[in-house]
């Protein structure tokens, strides 16, 4: 009775055991009444510890859906099998697709690893998948342990559902599998196709027409297109081209859903609204929020490389929840403004597309797995985010699209009204040209009846009325000679600007050409003008010729605080050929890259104003040097400028002097030319 009774209870199979015939094994053995496990919340569980551990049965550990621990599951499964079928047989448990998975048998007190797979190391393209079934093989009549060691660092853990399968099973569950995750790849691929075509649309819209709103889109579309990518390397059975970087999941998870929603769509819409100049107020909302993604964004990937998955999905959760209400805002001030702006409307229809099928989606979500959950599958591409993004990137598309038509027929009609301009130009041109023409010949027939009065009345009148009088009309001759050679000079520069087609700074140009025209003018008919209006008149010249070099000089006048400029008086039209001469010549050095011109009006004694004109040209030895005109071309404006000064010194006894200075001469480092006019006050 004793040896009967031993070996009886030798043949008894313990509670935990499993035992089963591996030939008659019953379809998909749930393994869940044979698991026993524990739960390493610290991570401190060492191999020769396990064997020695008080495992126990938690049914709670077990779920058939993806789940939200909020944070990383490290947990240990122990399995003991009994083959009581006469053959040597294996059979294949399968328990999910997790992060780290260890496979080991007991042998005496150790453990010895037969699989080591895992989603994040995982990377051999689509037999990867093939990794996640364990060998089952236990002897006839023996009994065997194994454990099964399951590390999940994401904060949603796959579905944990240990079953035992055979070969045929196996097989039968691997191909529904594969059925069921093929659909969603296709879905996934031809929303791929679609943003890559968006992205190429971006791209030559962008190559004929440089906006910062068409490379806003392409990032946008470029992060979509990885971000869905992506989701490929985590669907069993789908090849991705991504399996040689299984982390590259986990990194562009959160961080693409903060990057594209958040970052990209801000600055698309602040560029695509133009809201820097209509809603100035909304713009700086703009900037402070995406500083805010920006920030957030950096923080999610310092998270994820420390091993901390959970911290981002727990960021964007409460980033998606703390927006939904001012989104809603900044839609609902859009929509007032809609009626005024056609490009608000396609960026509003995009941008409540995405937020109804988000917002939709997550509603869908909560009811199955709970607000926890849901908010933990707000990344997962679901049918319905999807069409959110194709028609959110088909409404922004053709916003582009209108955009785009807007600037061309903006170009169009500014093209159309250069064009008249110019014409209106050439007639302006024609007349001022028959003006002058007019003014010369009534100058000359003038200076013909003054001389024969002069010459009758020569017994008459005084020799020195006579003289001041025939002075009078050579400086008015003079005068006229001037006009037409300042004219000349700015109907060029315009030429230029409508030649290279920069039909902004040449209708700017135009605008002040115009004044410069009436100013000349209104200048040649009076022998003395205000310093105020000469500086005026110079600051407005000057600006045309630096529109001219395309901002290759600078400019300054300065003038001396005690000087009444409106009071003091100036004869007309005495400096500009020196300050044409200075912009000429002093725009030339090789070693000075951008030309400077510094005008100075001193008072140096109570009834002495000093004009000073200074640039960092050639200088005016070298200048002459490099004159390629005949010896006898007289037309420079200098020497009708000096010829000028002589006439008005006899004419009003003014005794103005100038000096021209080379600064060569004084300091062979430096160059340019001084320009020293003194001109007493009448």
């Amino acid at each position: 009775m004793f040896c009967y009774s031993n070996i009886a209870k030798g043949n008894i199979t313990a509670k935990d055991t499993l035992a089963t015939d591996f030939d008659n094994l019953p379809p998909g053995l749930d393994l869940r009444p044979w698991l026993l496990s524990i739960e390493d919340m610290e991570g401190q569980v060492t191999l020769q510890q396990v064997p020695t551990l008080n495992f126990s049965h938690n049914v709670s550990l077990f779920h058939d859906s993806k789940k939200n621990n909020g944070k990383g599951h490290d947990c240990w499964l122990r399995l003991s099998v009994k083959n009581t079928g006469s053959e040597d047989s294996v059979v294949t448990l399968f328990a999910g697709w997790h992060d780290h998975m260890y496979w080991y048998v007991q042998e005496g007190r150790q453990l010895q690893l037969l699989v080591q797979t895992g989603m994040m190391h995982d990377r051999e393209d689509i037999r990867r998948w093939e990794h996640y079934a364990f060998p089952v093989k236990v002897p006839p009549g023996q009994t065997r342990t194994f454990y099964l060691h399951i590390n999940n660092q994401f904060f949603n853990e796959n579905p944990l559902m240990p079953v035992l399968y055979d070969a045929m099973q196996y097989n039968n569950f691997r191909n529904a599998t594969l059925a069921h995750f093929r659909k969603e790849a296709a879905m996934i691929f031809m929303l791929l196709g679609m943003l890559l075509v968006c992205l190429t649309i971006a791209i030559i819209n962008y190559i004929q027409l440089p906006d910062r709103s068409y490379l806003y889109f392409a990032a946008y579309m470029l992060g979509l297109i990885l971000f869905f990518a992506l989701r490929l390397d985590s669907k069993p059975y789908q090849l991705s081209i991504f399996y040689n970087w299984p982390m590259l999941k986990y990194y562009w998870d959160v961080p693409a859903l903060l990057f594209c929603f958040y970052l990209m769509y801000l600055a698309f819409g602040k560029s695509f609204l133009n809201l820097q100049e209509r809603y100035p107020f909304m713009e700086r909302l703009f900037n402070i929020f995406a500083s805010c993604i920006g920030g957030i964004i950096i923080i999610c990937f310092y998270c994820i490389a420390r091993g901390l998955y959970q911290v981002p999905g727990m960021i964007y959760s409460y980033v998606y929840l703390a927006t939904l209400l001012p989104l809603l805002a900044v839609f609902a001030a859009l929509a007032k403004r809609s009626r005024h702006h056609p490009l608000v409307r396609f960026f509003l229809f995009g941008s409540l597309c995405f937020y109804m099928a988000s917002f939709g989606s997550f509603l869908m979500l909560i009811r199955p797995l709970g607000l926890i959950s849901a908010l933990g599958e707000l990344s997962a591409p679901s049918l319905l985010i999807i069409i959110g993004v194709l028609m959110q990137s088909m409404f922004f598309l053709a916003g582009l699209s209108y955009r785009n038509k807007l600037v061309h027929h903006e170009r169009t009609r500014t093209q159309e009204l250069l064009i008249k301009q110019l014409n209106k130009n050439k007639e302006l041109q024609h007349k001022l040209n028959e003006q002058l023409e007019e003014l010369v010949k009534e100058q000359t027939t003038e200076i013909l009846r003054k001389k024969q009065e002069l010459e009758e009345q020569r017994k008459i009148h005084l020799e020195t009325e006579y003289n001041k009088k025939l002075t009078e009309i050579e400086l008015k001759a003079i005068r006229a000679q001037i006009n037409p050679h300042f004219i000349f000079n700015c109907l060029n520069s315009i030429q230029l600007f409508v030649m290279q087609r920069d039909y902004e700074y040449a209708q700017k140009y135009l605008s002040d050409f115009s004044y410069l025209i009436r100013k000349t003018l209104d200048f040649s008919r009076r022998n003395f003008i205000s310093l105020a209006d000469e500086i005026a008149y110079l600051n407005t010249y000057l600006g045309l010729e630096k529109m001219r070099f395309e901002n290759k000089m600078e400019y300054e006048l300065a003038v001396d605080p005690l000087i009444a400029t409106a009071e003091l008086e100036i004869p007309a039209m005495l400096l500009q050929p020196y300050v044409e001469n200075a912009v000429k010549y002093g725009m030339t050095n090789s070693r000075d890259h951008i030309g400077q011109l510094l005008i100075q009006f001193n008072q140096v004694e109570p009834d002495m104003l000093e004009c000073l004109i200074e640039d960092n040209g050639i200088g005016i030895n070298r200048s002459k040097s490099m004159r390629t005109l005949p010896k006898h071309h007289q037309s420079s404006g200098m020497e009708i400028s000096s010829n000028r000064a002589e006439l008005l010194n006899k004419m009003y006894n003014t005794g103005i002097h100038i000096d021209i200075i080379d600064k060569s001469e004084k300091n062979s480092v430096e160059s340019g030319t001084i320009v020293r006019i003194l001109i007493p006050q009448l």
